[in-house]
């Protein structure tokens, strides 16, 4: 009892961490074959008084003529079952009639009411009133009266019924006749507790310390004991006299009038650990008489639990009924809004959870650099005044909020049709309706961060979101938002892009194969260098040409030539806040997917200049989103290692050595080595278009050679061999060389993160070293 722990219960969201011990419950029933006997009594006393009750011969006015007893004075029964009439097997014993047959005599009278005694206990002829004398006696109530065992508040009820120990083996009534001739006692018990007989019994024992404490308090200030017992004699309170609990008090140990039924009260009160008032009553504690296969007769108990219980079923839909109730009459006085999508039904925020099927706002299929717009009309249906505004979402590591903004919401007007201002007009963050009003939300997908699309490339990311309305003092409103993405070869590696066909580009190749995410690298290679950079490069050369020759024939046309890195240099652009620049853009991001000649989607009335700035522009973010670049991280390395004098300061080695050192390094991957090649030999091309040298300027270029040494930061020129214009030239297309190398070194080359600011800014002047020494226009020798 004091080491006994049950394991914790879990009941929803509430768990007992520490798990109950036998003391903490509310109702406890201890039932078994206790073992405990009689004490103080010959056995064949106690046998012989009891066989007298059951053969009916313990009242001398009431015994009955006409039984038949064996040599041992009980009536022996056959077992109707047995066709062996011969066996000496006793199978069931009666000794009264109350125990095993009912009178069969139809013509006895029914005795009088007043002849029976009013209460068993009160019958000195009834078995009650034998058993009540032997109750004294019984070990278990003097271990109890003693505090030796089950004295923490147990009890039990009153028994009423034979000994439960020990019968011959299939009688009933006939005690041991074996040679031990065992005592009868009640041997099997059936006690039980409640909390308040617990708190009762704390409590008497908390009393007597305190009485023995004031006695020892006494004792040390030397009150007189006689003093003492007068003051204790005129104090003395009968009905508070617990001297009898004490069984060290008497001259014996058994106390006659100890035992009493009234103990067992009957629907008693308990206070539970819960403060719920609960009832329990014992109703039946009796023996089974009539079960024959042991020495034992077992016992029963029936009690009566009466205890708050909660029907789940009912308890919902009580629940459901005040929830319901409580939030009408609440939402009658909170703000109220309806949301309603563009050419959809209304999204009913109170009803309707985040995933469970909604459609709230589809975008239908989204691309790259493309806008898609959608419309919410936001109505106040309530009777008081709505504020509301768009909430951020908490971020969550892994959604859609890892990646930089693709959706886009603003608040607009909501305008008659016939009003000049258009539906874009934008609102404020937070908006305030009267009832009936109405305003517009527009919601804009655009997807334009190339981490974000190598994600959705690689399926790793989703376009699929939920804004959240919220409104002051109100519900809020959580509107699903979808899109399907739409593959792109942007932020794809140069492995994958090589191997898609030559006609339909990732379109065809995506719809062919049915493929979702990266491209397997287990497909045919195609082509030895991506076919978006060879429609890119050869457009970008044809343009250059068409606007040189757009100069030459246009008065008013001017190409930018003392802008560095013009058309690379996004500071340089001269269109890039047209009208319709993000729609060309588009057009050629949509022809490089579609695997379609870039200049066919154009239109032929674009000012050239406009369509050299775009390509340009949609070349440089081609390469920027490839993840492995066109030098990886790996050639870099190798690079870097090779040429460890790059940047340094110190004089490096010639050119051409230099030159064949990094091209020998990059046949090592034949792919991007072509891609590079490729993509120099391009840049030098349109170089010579946009800025030509004449024979004379290269030669004074070539004597310069010292100056333009690889590495060096700085530019002089002297003025002793040639013009002043053949100078501006030289330093023009110097400057020019530098500035791409700078822009596309960052572009197609890749490395490991360097550790500090300092380290990236050397690696960053070695890569523009390298790009530009590819770049540059060799002098004929």
């Amino acid at each position: 009892m004091a080491q006994t722990k049950f394991t914790p219960i879990n009941s929803g969201d509430a768990t007992d961490n520490e798990g109950d011990a036998i003391g903490d419950e509310d109702f406890a029933f201890w039932l078994g074959d206790l073992n405990f006997r009689l004490d103080g009594l010959p056995g064949n006393d106690i046998r012989h008084l009891l066989t007298l009750h059951t053969r009916g011969e313990y009242d001398i006015s009431k015994k009955r003529a006409g039984e038949l007893l064996n040599e041992e004075g009980v009536v022996v029964l056959r077992n109707r079952d047995d066709g062996d009439d011969d066996t000496n097997t006793p199978r069931m014993i009666s000794r009264e009639n109350s125990f095993d047959e009912a009178s069969n005599d139809d013509e006895t009278e029914l005795p009088d009411p007043d002849d029976f005694a009013p209460d068993p206990h009160d019958d000195p002829a009834s078995l009650q009133a034998t058993l009540d004398s032997l109750i004294p006696h019984d070990q278990l109530k003097r271990m109890m009266k003693q505090r030796k065992a089950f004295h923490e508040g147990w009890r039990e009820g009153t028994i009423g019924f034979l000994p439960t120990y020990k019968y011959d083996i299939g009688t009933v009534g006939l005690f041991d006749s074996s040679e031990k001739m065992r005592a009868p006692s009640w041997c099997d018990r059936i006690l039980y507790r409640t909390r308040t007989d617990i708190t009762q019994y704390e409590k008497k024992c908390k009393g007597e310390m305190e009485a023995k404490e004031r006695d020892e308090d006494m004792k040390r200030r030397g009150i007189d004991q006689a003093a003492a017992d007068e003051s204790t004699l005129f104090d003395y309170d009968l009905s508070n006299d617990s001297s009898s609990d004490n069984p060290a008090s008497g001259d014996t140990p058994y106390d006659y009038d100890e035992y009493n039924e009234t103990e067992d009260a009957t629907g008693e009160e308990v206070v539970t650990k819960e403060g719920y008032v609960d009832r329990i009553s014992l109703d039946i504690y009796t023996s089974h008489q009539r079960i024959m296969s042991s020495d034992h007769k077992p016992v029963a108990a029936l009690f009566t639990l009466d205890y708050d219980a909660v029907v789940p079923e009912l308890k919902a839909r009580v629940h459901a009924e005040v929830a319901w109730e409580l939030d009408r009459a609440e939402n009658e006085g909170r703000p109220g809004i309806t949301v309603v999508v563009e050419g959809k039904d209304s999204i009913d925020a109170a009803n309707k959870n985040v995933g469970d099927g909604s459609e709230g706002v589809n975008f239908g299929e989204i691309g790259f650099l493309r806008k898609a717009t959608r419309y919410l009309t936001i109505a106040n249906t309530g009777r008081v005044p709505a504020t509301f505004s768009f909430v951020e979402k908490p971020h969550v590591a892994g959604d859609a909020t890892e990646y930089p903004r693709w959706l886009e919401f603003k608040f607009t007007a909501s305008l008659p049709i016939n009003d000049d201002r258009t539906r874009s007009d934008a609102l404020g963050d937070e908006i305030t309706l009267e009832p009936g009003e109405t305003v517009n939300a527009l919601l804009c997908a655009y997807v334009r961060d190339l981490a974000h699309v190598r994600a959705l490339n690689e399926q790793t990311a989703q376009l699929d979101d939920v804004l959240i309305l919220g409104v002051t003092d109100g519900r809020d409103h959580f509107i699903p938002v979808r899109a399907a993405w739409i593959p792109t070869c942007f932020g794809r590696s140069l492995e994958e892009l090589i191997r898609v066909p030559r006609d339909g580009g990732i379109r065809g190749l995506v719809a062919q194969q049915q493929i979702g995410g990266s491209i397997p690298y287990s497909l045919e290679v195609h082509k030895s260098s991506p076919g978006e950079l060879f429609k890119l490069t050869e457009a970008l050369e044809s343009l250059a040409e068409r606007v040189v020759a757009d100069e030459n024939m246009l008065e008013e046309y001017k190409v930018p030539r003392e802008e560095p890195g013009w058309p690379f240099d996004r500071q340089s652009w001269k269109t890039a806040h047209s009208d319709n620049h993000d729609e060309i853009r588009l057009a050629v991001v949509e022809a490089l997917e579609e695997g379609r000649p870039v200049m066919d989607a154009i239109e032929v009335d674009t000012p050239s200049l406009k369509r050299l700035e775009i390509v340009s522009e949609v070349l440089l973010l081609f390469l920027t989103s490839m993840p492995d670049g066109i030098i990886t991280a790996p050639l870099w390395a190798k690079i870097e290692s090779a040429l460890p004098s790059l940047g340094d300061g110190r004089a490096p080695a010639e050119p051409e050595e230099i030159k064949s050192t990094i091209l020998d390094i990059l046949a090592t991957a034949p792919y991007y080595n072509i891609s590079f090649v490729f993509l120099t030999s391009m840049l030098m091309r349109v170089a010579n278009e946009l800025i030509p040298l004449s024979k004379e300027e290269l030669e004074a270029l070539n004597t310069r050679k010292a100056e333009l040494s690889f590495g060096r930061r700085s530019l002089s020129f002297r003025r002793n061999t040639a013009s002043l214009v053949n100078e501006l030239a030289i330093q023009r297309r110097v400057f020019w060389e530098k500035k791409v190398a700078e822009i596309f070194s960052t572009a197609i080359c890749r490395s490991s993160s360097p550790a500090n600011a300092r380290e990236k800014k050397a690696t960053e002047d070695k890569m523009k070293s390298v790009i530009e020494l590819f770049v540059r226009q060799e002098v004929p020798r």
